[in-house]
């Protein structure tokens, strides 16, 4: 069955303290968008393109370098991650299948995860699967809501979430398993109505639903799955799991 990836990496890295986009900061020695890309690629899924914006020379430098071939495609502004995926469209509709969408500055997003969210995504047939996680602290991360029976009726961001909202422990991780065709027929609807006039990926998932379409959710074994970095301090903390857990690269 066709599969390939997107992976959103055009984040810029000022907090990092560093000229350069921040999945290219590094946890133990390598790029956190290394650490993405070679769990992709352990997942099974060869075709990838990775979204980049801010320093896209510093992206088109770090590809050239890898060892397997990686497409690219260019976010000239930063209008949130739904916008990150439109500037995909032409890798995704030569791509076909089902794509997994993934933050590129979550080191820790394993090749099982992948694998298993993307098995559990078939066997549902879901339209779209989120990743998710349960997590200690939610807060800055949209909050996966479902209904009586467990299905996923909305993902809502920390921006938009009321106080009931905001106790929900489960999160999006920020990674997607779709129907290629299906998020296709949806991208161009979203709209940026929201508390920061942003394209949210998740209103994909509304929007598929009131289709009548198919959502699901896979939920991670490790929370460490939805874990980035916006400052060193958060950049240590990473190192420190990593070598506390035996994560490598």
């Amino acid at each position: 069955m066709e599969k390939c990836a997107v992976i959103l990496a055009g984040g810029e890295g000022k907090r990092m303290k560093m000229n350069k986009p921040k999945p290219l900061a590094q946890v133990l020695g390598k790029p956190m968008l290394e650490w993405v890309l070679r769990s992709v690629r352990n997942a099974g899924v060869e075709k990838i393109c990775v979204i980049k914006g801010f320093g896209k020379e510093f992206i088109d430098e770090f590809v050239a370098e890898l060892p397997f071939e990686v497409e690219t495609a260019y976010q000239a502004e930063r209008l949130g991650t739904g916008h990150a995926v439109m500037q995909a469209k032409d890798f995704l509709a030569q791509c076909g299948g089902n794509v997994v969408i993934l933050n590129g500055d979550a080191p820790f997003m394993d090749s099982a995860t992948i694998k298993d969210s993307f098995e559990y995504h078939i066997q549902n047939k879901n339209a779209v699967t989120v990743i998710s996680a349960r997590v200690k602290n939610p807060t800055g991360y949209g909050r996966i809501v479902r209904g009586e029976n467990g299905e996923v009726t909305a993902i809502i961001e920390q921006k938009d979430a009321d106080e009931k909202i905001q106790a929900i422990d489960e999160v999006n991780s920020g990674g997607f398993w779709f129907d290629t065709e299906k998020l296709l027929s949806v991208l161009d609807e979203i709209k940026s109505d929201n508390a920061a006039k942003e394209y949210y990926l998740p209103d994909a998932l509304k929007l598929l639903l009131q289709k009548g379409e198919k959502v699901g959710a896979f939920t991670a074994e490790s929370p460490d799955t939805v874990l980035g970095a916006n400052d060193p301090t958060q950049l240590k903390e990473l190192e420190e799991i990593a070598v506390q857990k035996g994560y490598k690269c």
